[in-house]
């Protein structure tokens, strides 16, 4: 079992989440974060006054999935996140030693 976690520009959630959704990703966890890498922020004017905005607005999305389905959940977030722009996002790919259903109490491949 592997956890993806994919950093994304907002406006490309919904294409995300659709093309996850058409490889039969049951669920998702999604928080808005900030944060920065190559692009180092940008600069803004307001009222003539010129601020630096380091911290840009992101999606992080996490999906649990089988070792089996991996490449084709990595490949479907690859697809609908890009712009062909820089800030396009990361995807990285943690091992997940145990996953539990709280409500049930299945475990691991049955829990996903």
């Amino acid at each position: 079992m592997k956890l993806i976690t994919a950093i994304i520009k907002p406006f490309k959630l919904e294409e995300v989440r659709q093309a996850l959704d058409k490889i039969g990703v049951a669920g998702m966890t999604i928080t808005e974060v900030k944060g920065f890498g190559r692009q180092k922020g940008h600069t803004e004017l307001y009222r003539g006054a010129e601020y630096v905005i380091d911290l840009l607005p992101k999606i992080k999305v996490e999906i649990a999935v089988s070792s089996e389905q991996v490449e084709i959940a990595v490949e479907a977030i690859a697809k609908s996140a890009n712009t062909g722009n820089i800030g396009d996002g990361k995807i990285f790919i943690s091992n997940l030693e145990k996953v539990i259903r709280i409500r049930t109490g299945e475990v691991d491949q049955d829990a996903i």
